[in-house]
């Protein structure tokens, strides 16, 4: 999936924790293997979405977030590596 897919309204509205938990509770029907294979295409293709979703809020965030470094006692900040 490229990153020009167009996400969902409804998805493109969670915040990261509630696209997280939903993404989890998928991975779990899949892992247990209980879900016939039509409907392991439709959520498949949902949690690839809520992924790409919570990559691009991750990434936002990261844009913002300051490292305060003390260095030589001296204050700073600089980009966070959460990489």
């Amino acid at each position: 999936m490229s990153d020009t897919t167009v996400i969902p309204d409804d998805i493109a509205q969670m915040s990261f924790e509630t696209a997280l938990k939903e993404l989890e509770q998928i991975v779990e029907k899949l892992d247990s293997g209980n879900v016939d294979l039509d409907q392991s295409i439709d959520i498949y293709t949902r949690g690839s979405l809520l992924k790409q979703h919570c990559d691009a809020k991750l990434r936002s965030a990261q844009e913002r977030v300051d490292k305060i470094v003390n260095q030589n006692g001296t204050l700073s900040t600089q980009p966070a590596n959460i990489e």
